[in-house]
């Protein structure tokens, strides 16, 4: 940028500033130096073109002087003015100057001569000014009452307190103490500080039990319904960080909240109403509660600051609605910050109203006296409004004038037709009905019933209720204790500050009027108590000494020892209700607590009536109650502040557990060890039950023919599974209980298997190892419980398993003859080893289920820090199932074996029969004929009662068995005509209809095992030499045995030369 430019030149002589371009800066700097031009001059070879180039430079620059000039004449001119208009200015007031300095000197001589004049004249003007501010004081003061009484009207408490207290010192100071006049405002404000008190005090105790306008409850209910997101649980806390309850967790209280809000005085009394204005003073005795005691500054603290403000609607800074006519001090400066909730801040200030009033001992005791009588009508209205509500659907019009008895039918009829589809009818009969007749508890009792789900329902809605009543008395508690720390009120006259005197250990309590935190909790849980005692129908000394030491501990109250009810010398005791606080009232307090204490002191506790909304009562609601008051507990928990976390929360909980352990798991185990003995002897236990089904089907509820007494015992076991569940901490135990029942019943299970295998040789022979070791290699064993990897499956047929079946076929024949004795005639018998096979099966697989379900269990109540049950317990379980199956698994093979040994017994009259027939015989040999209508009659009574796979396990073996006898009879025979192989394969034929029409058989390896069997035969019709070839080309088809046997017994017609065995031998050894 050119140092020329920003030159005012005119667009005609736009020129000029290409001309200055030109020109070297050099000749416009700070310091020129010529010496260089002259030099270039000088020296350059055109000197004069040279000197005519600075000529012309020369002309053009004083060309823009003279348009610059021209450009600035006009400004140049006028501060040429300006500056002589200055000059005039400065003359002429120094002149006035001079002169007022005249004057001033004259004046001051005036004045010094009536210096003593004019004192006189101002001390009277401030004596004038003074009294007419005490005449407008007063004049204030007169309407005080007035406005006092608006304002409680309107509900502006705190600035109602405001405008009492600074009146009050304005009574007090020097000057109107003497004025007569003001008696009666003064007994008036006496009378108004007593109003102000027992309203702000219902206002308080309204809101402590969410009955305010501002309650938590109700402004949740309003922030739903404008769709405020809700917050997270929190809780609210003043000198502590702890884990933090439901409705608080969001607020953000800001550290002034108690700081700058907590003092007794005022710094800025400000101005009673709008025309008048006190300039009032803090009196010397007055202190400033910034501070505690030891100098440590309170302070109000919540969790999840700047997390929770995420969660929760921004709410503006403005003054609440109930300090809007309040005078600004720091309280409303505290709470216009403070980010809390709006039922904290309502709270808040009216404890702040109390301590101003210094009221908050007496506000505590009347909290005292009022507090139980009010838990326990809260709980009987909850009540009856749930009851009113059941009443009101069941017409189906929302009406609540219905009586309570019919919505507690209505209750009963709609869980009842919830439940009892779920069980499908069995023969035309519900098998719900038989089931619930086995256990010691009615259907609505058990633990998925009605009135396990009514209590469960009702109590976690009262606890619910109870929880979010404890969580603002913890808010009031915390303030109150505060409040009574700091408090030093010189406004309360010294005789009634021992008015209020209370049995109770803490100074801190002594000071709130008994009221504390832990005495709240005690009462609350006491309360509780009592309605759970109602529920169960306990009487009161239901709970354990343990938890009444630990009760009495903390209300400080004497050695349990003379607390227990009755004198009863069982070591129960009611674990709360001794702990109602005793109230020691001087004269001079007892008008002060007359109006508060009337409404609370002959409330006759009785029942809650719970009865109109549960179905029953008694003892086996226990397990519904243990969640609902273990989820109350640690609620508790997460409340209670830090300096008070000490304090044991778990007496309700305690109670349970020790009624639980006491009471309940004792009568569940006399009355569920009673139905199992029941179920287990009953006639009908063990005999196998009638079915209409023509087949199988694995659903109980479609009609699966389990053994009634195992139905049973898996009901009952289920049942106290169920109880398990419920209770978590005393799953151990309760599952012990269903193990010794499944032991029970497997003894008697055992027993009934005994009765029809003893002495029978099917049940020996399974004890032997070398069958045993075959049975579990045959592939037919495959679909036995144990290998439930190949359940279903169908397997082949090959050289292997031929192999085995054949061991095991030769160690059965050899056991010929078999004697009709040593088998299980009766078919009773078969059909129930086959039916309890089954039942076994279904009672290991439940037994395997319930294991499951309690690890799965184990894990959720892990993941939720709830007890949980043992895994030894677990292990318990699973053992009784491996029981349960090797009893089924050994019922098969009896039968597999029985129908085996049924079989030899029936072919092995073979070989005393004579095949030398002189005609064709039309039909089969008896003896195949009683075995094949055997085989059909016992297949068609087992078939409903096991399933297919098994049904192929049972029957399976007697193909095998009879074509390997049917071979090795034929070594015993001298001789056999072609009429007797007819008949051998005649006979063959109907054993392989009757088998092949066995559904679960496969009809294919039966044939081949037969036409084996009936080739065998058939080449007894063979001449020798076509024998020979026959043999030469399937030399592995029969055993060399076997072809020799074919050469041994003498058929009519067919020659056999003298060495046909040597012959043979050549083809095969022999």
């Amino acid at each position: 940028m050119s140092i020329f430019d920003g030159l005012p030149i005119s667009r005609e002589k736009s020129y000029l500033k290409e001309e200055l371009s030109k020109v070297d800066e050099s000749w416009a700097a700070a310091r020129f130096d010529s010496l260089p031009h002259v030099v270039h001059i000088l020296t350059s070879k055109d000197r004069e073109g040279e000197v005519q180039i600075l000529k012309e430079q020369s002309e053009v620059i004083e060309e823009v002087v003279d348009e610059v000039v021209h450009a600035y004449h006009g400004g140049f001119n006028k501060a040429i003015q300006n500056y002589s208009q200055i000059l005039r200015l400065f003359s002429e007031s120094a002149e006035s100057i001079k002169t007022l300095k005249v004057d001033l000197s004259e004046g001051k001589k005036l004045l010094g001569a009536h210096n003593k004049q004019l004192h006189q004249f101002w001390y009277r003007s401030v004596t004038l000014r003074h009294i007419i501010a005490l005449l407008e004081q007063i004049e204030g003061i007169a309407k005080v009452p007035a406005r006092i009484e608006k304002l409680i009207a309107e509900k502006q408490f705190y600035a109602a307190v405001q405008l009492h207290v600074q009146s009050t010192l304005m009574l007090e100071r020097e000057g109107l103490q003497s004025v007569g006049a003001l008696q009666d405002i003064r007994s008036e404000l006496t009378k108004l500080r007593g109003t102000i008190f027992y309203k702000v005090f219902e206002e308080l105790h309204a809101h402590l039990y969410n009955k305010g306008e501002y309650s938590s409850v109700v402004v949740s209910i309003n922030e739903n319904d404008d769709a405020i997101p809700t917050s997270t649980a929190g809780t609210f806390s003043l000198n502590h960080s702890h884990t933090h309850s439901r409705r608080t967790r969001s607020m953000k209280v800001d550290n002034d909240l108690v700081t700058n809000g907590a003092a007794d005085g005022f710094r800025r009394p400000g101005s009673i109403d709008g025309g008048s204005s006190i300039s009032g003073y803090i009196e010397d005795g007055m202190t400033d509660f910034n501070d505690d005691a030891d100098g440590h500054t309170p302070t109000m603290k919540a969790n999840n600051g700047d997390t929770g403000s995420r969660d929760v609607k921004v709410r503006s800074r403005q003054i609440p609605i109930w300090l809007s006519d309040s005078t600004p001090d720091e309280f409303v400066e505290a709470m216009r910050k403070s980010d809390a909730p709006v039922f904290v801040k309502y709270l808040r200030t009216m404890v702040e109203c109390l301590c101003v009033l210094g009221k908050v001992a007496a506000a505590g005791a009347m909290i005292c006296q009022r507090l139980r009588p009010t838990v326990h009508e809260i709980i009987t209205t909850k009540i009856k409004a749930q009851a009113e509500r059941a009443a009101g659907k069941k017409s189906g019009l929302g009406h609540t004038s219905l009586s309570t008895s019919s919505g507690l039918r209505y209750l009963k009829g709609r869980v009842e037709g919830h439940h009892l589809p779920q069980q499908k009818r069995l023969n035309g009969v519900s098998t719900t009905g038989a089931l619930s007749a086995t256990s010691p508890v009615s259907h609505m009792m058990s633990p998925s019933g009605a009135a396990q789900f009514a209590a469960r329902e009702l109590l976690d809605s009262i606890l619910d209720t109870v929880v979010q009543i404890f969580e603002n008395h913890v808010i009031v508690g915390e303030l109150l204790e505060l409040k009574s720390s700091q408090q030093v009120n010189l406004n309360t006259p010294k005789a009634l500050a021992g008015e209020i005197s209370w049995n109770h250990d803490s100074d801190a309590s002594h000071d709130t009027g008994g009221y504390s935190i832990g005495f709240s909790l005690t009462v609350i849980q006491s309360e509780c108590q009592q309605l759970i005692c109602e529920i169960l129908r306990a009487t009161p000394e239901a709970a354990s000494a343990d938890a009444s030491v630990q009760t009495a501990r903390l209300a400080g109250k004497t050695s349990p020892s003379n607390e227990k009810s009755d004198g009863s010398d069982d070591g129960l005791v009611f674990t709360f209700r001794f702990t109602d606080a005793t109230v020691s009232i001087s004269n001079q307090g007892t008008d002060l607590l007359r109006q508060g204490w009337k409404k609370g002191a002959s409330v006759h506790q009785e029942g809650y009536g719970s009865g109109t909304v549960l179905p029953e009562q008694g003892i086996y609601l226990a397990a519904s109650l243990y969640r609902p008051v273990h989820k109350f507990t640690d609620k508790v928990a997460s409340m209670l502040p830090q300096k008070v976390s000490q304090i044991s929360n778990d007496g309700l909980l305690s109670f349970v557990e020790n009624f639980v352990k006491d009471h309940f798991l004792p009568t569940l185990f006399v009355d569920y060890r009673k139905s199992v003995q029941q179920a287990i002897s009953s006639p009908a236990a063990f005999r196998p039950r009638a079915s209409a089904a023509a087949s199988y089907t694995p659903s109980v509820e479609k009609g699966r023919p389990v053994l009634q007494g195992l139905l049973a015992i898996d009901f009952l076991a289920k049942e106290v599974h169920g109880w398990a569940q419920a209770m978590p901490k005393f799953s151990g135990g309760l599952i012990s209980y269903v193990k010794t029942f499944l032991e029970r019943a497997y003894e008697r299970c055992r027993t009934s298997y005994m009765e029809a295998v003893l002495e029978k040789q099917s049940y020996m022979l399974i004890g032997r190892h070398d069958i045993e070791r075959l049975l579990r290699l045959e592939p037919a064993s495959a679909c036995l419980p144990n290998s439930a990897d190949y359940f279903g499956e169908t397997y082949g047929y090959d050289t292997e398993s031929s192999d085995i079946e054949n061991q095991l076929s030769d160690i059965l024949l050899n056991l010929r003859p078999i004697k009709q004795e040593n088998l299980i005639h009766d078919d009773n018998k078969l059909i129930l080893l086959a039916s309890l096979s089954d039942s076994l099966e279904y009672v290991a697989d439940s037994i395997e289920r319930l294991g499951q379900l309690s690890s799965t269990s184990d894990d959720h109540l892990e993941e939720n820090g709830m007890p949980k049950s043992h895994d030894g317990s677990l292990r318990g379980l699973a053992s009784f199932a491996e029981e349960y199956r090797r009893l089924a698994i050994d019922c098969l093979k009896v039968l597999r074996i029985e129908m085996m040994l049924e079989t030899i017994s029936h072919m092995q009259e073979m070989a005393n029969r004579s095949y030398m027939d002189d005609q064709d015989a039309e039909e089969p040999d008896d003896f195949v004929i009683s075995l094949t209508s055997q085989i059909s009659r016992r297949d068609e009574e087992m078939a409903p009662y096991v399933a297919d796979v098994k049904r192929n396990y049972i029957f399976g073996g007697i193909c095998s068995i009879a074509a390997n006898l049917s071979l090795k009879v034929l070594a015993g025979m001298k001789s056999i005509d072609l009429f007797g192989v007819q008949q051998i394969c005649r006979n063959s034929i109907a054993l392989e209809q009757a088998l092949a029409a066995i559904p679960s058989i496969d009809s294919e390896v039966v044939q081949m095992k037969l036409d084996h069997v009936r080739t065998y035969y058939e080449l007894l019709n063979m001449p020798f030499e076509a024998l020979l070839a026959f043999i030469s080309e399937h030399e592995t088809l029969f055993a060399a045995a076997e072809y020799g046997n074919l050469l041994k017994v003498q058929v009519p017609g067919r020659e056999i030369p003298d060495d046909a065995m040597d012959r043979m031998a050549e083809i095969i050894p022999l």
